[in-house]
């Protein structure tokens, strides 16, 4: 199991609360950029958890080209359904950026526009 399923598997529920939009505008001083960098993380977050899934299911892979039924294995439907269990990105990136452990600065380019 991956250290970012672990770190965030334990301690996030599913569900979605409400934020407190005072509190994400304190972070950056505005609202609008606050969430463009928790979706930027989530994006991260996602493509790491998408990679890690397809690696672990590429072992189960199997490379025939019969038209047969196809066979699954148990243990891939186990890891599927670990993985759908698993909160949304959006909500652990959510709560990194609350816990102020999302690291983000403004680009250069972007302070002179």
């Amino acid at each position: 199991m991956s250290r970012l399923r672990r770190q965030h598997s334990a301690n996030l529920s599913n569900n979605v609360e409400a934020k407190d939009l005072n509190e994400l505008k304190s972070r950056t001083g505005n609202v609008y950029e606050s969430i463009s960098i928790i979706a930027k993380r989530a994006n991260q977050i996602n493509i790491s958890l998408k990679e890690e899934l397809h690696s672990k299911l590429e072992e189960f892979a199997t490379h025939t080209d019969s038209l047969e039924e196809v066979h699954e294995n148990k243990e891939q439907i186990e890891i599927s359904r670990a993985y759908e269990k698993m909160p949304n990105p959006a909500l652990l990136a959510t709560q990194e950026f609350m816990e102020d452990k999302v690291y983000h600065r403004k680009n250069e380019d972007d302070l002179f526009r």
